[in-house]
């Protein structure tokens, strides 16, 4: 004999099983991301604006990439209090991930034997597809936006200026500040700020959970 499902319960297994799909990508979204962010490092052909940024002021520092990017990571959430915005679990979870895992790969990439232009080209190429996808997980999991994009999304919001606009604003200023500290600036930043957007957009149209998924 069998036992038929009610509505309540049948909602509560669905809603059960949209919450597990959300941590779990956001988990994985943010494990890769500080590899993605390694990996662009660690072929030092340019890294990513923010972490031009990162670089910079590690030369002028004792403390760990790692460490600096959790700091400049506190500090932007911290801007987010006069933009009204609110963080999310995602959010949090994305300065403290981040900012933990990112000097542990490093040092595995570190162990690698000296590499070719060509390799350290393929590795520019594979760390923004990687961070086009690690990007897609966390922001599709809804579960709040990582401390750069909510500052980006606060400003559009407070100013009315179109999203393009502030983004680049805001990278270019990171990395012209980077550049001035001393951060690596190159081929592989362009690379990053042209391809990642049109990597992202289609991801995420597939990655975005909806209520009822």
């Amino acid at each position: 004999m069998t036992t038929a499902t009610s509505p309540v319960d049948g909602r509560r297994t669905t809603t059960g099983r949209l919450h597990l799909r959300r941590g779990a990508q956001l988990a994985v979204g943010l494990a890769l991301y500080p590899v993605s962010m390694a990996l662009l490092v660690h072929a030092r052909l340019g890294a990513m604006p923010w972490d031009v940024l990162t670089l910079g002021i590690r030369r002028h520092t004792p403390l760990s990439f790692g460490q600096i990017t959790l700091v400049v990571s506190v500090l932007v959430l911290a801007a987010w209090w006069p933009l009204r915005q609110r963080p999310g679990i995602g959010t949090i979870a994305n300065v403290a991930v981040i900012g933990v895992l990112v000097d542990p790969v490093l040092r595995l990439l570190d162990l690698l034997p000296h590499l070719s232009l060509t390799w350290r080209a393929a590795m520019l190429l594979a760390g923004v597809a990687l961070n086009a996808l690690a990007t897609a997980l966390y922001i599709g999991a809804r579960l709040g936006p990582g401390p750069r994009d909510g500052l980006m999304t606060g400003l559009v919001a407070r100013t009315g200026w179109s999203v393009r606009v502030v983004r680049t604003s805001i990278e270019v200023g990171v990395v012209l500040l980077g550049w001035l500290l001393g951060g690596a600036l190159g081929v592989g930043t362009l690379v990053y700020a042209v391809g990642v957007g049109p990597l992202v957009h289609p991801l995420l149209a597939r990655l975005t959970v909806r209520a009822g998924a």
